[in-house]
């Protein structure tokens, strides 16, 4: 079989950015069973519910829906299980005392394959406030009109 080379996207979680203040982002391996990366080689997953959280030393990837395998038989997986993220002591370590901070979270931003492994890249977040939302949509929207009329002034 060849082997799989460069990064193929699954999953984005483009919400995410939305509302949430990305401060650090961690690749990190994820532990599947068969079936569950068949699906995913077929592009069937969610981010959207989807965070991750720190329990007895180990980060667990909660609340990800991926489908199950069309294909399967009576040993296919559960769709929306707890799975378990595969990071160094030391990374895990550093997430755990970023997280204490009030407002802190974990939330997956994608799910891909890297050289044909599965990964996952979380993110150490904090909650933007409405207004904050807001403000980006509006920076973004001016950006935009002045790109707009810019390139209107060129043409010309």
């Amino acid at each position: 079989m060849v082997k799989e080379e460069g990064r193929k996207v699954v999953a984005t979680n483009r919400k995410a950015r939305h509302d949430y203040l990305i401060e650090d982002t961690y690749e990190a391996g994820i532990v599947l069973s068969g079936t569950e990366v068949k699906s995913l080689r077929q592009g069937r997953a969610s981010l959207v519910d989807g965070y991750a959280l720190v329990f007895q030393g180990e980060i667990w990837l909660e609340g990800v829906h991926i489908n199950e395998y069309t294909e399967g038989t009576w040993n296919n997986h559960s769709a929306r299980r707890r799975r378990k993220l595969l990071l160094h002591r030391e990374e895990i370590a550093k997430i755990a005392g970023k997280m204490n901070d009030s407002g802190r979270t974990l939330v997956p931003l994608q799910l891909y394959f890297s050289d044909g492994r599965a990964k996952v890249e979380i993110a150490v977040a904090k909650g933007k406030r409405e207004y904050d939302k807001r403000h980006a949509l509006r920076e973004k929207q001016d950006t935009r009109e002045s790109q707009r009329a810019m390139s209107l002034r060129q043409n010309r």
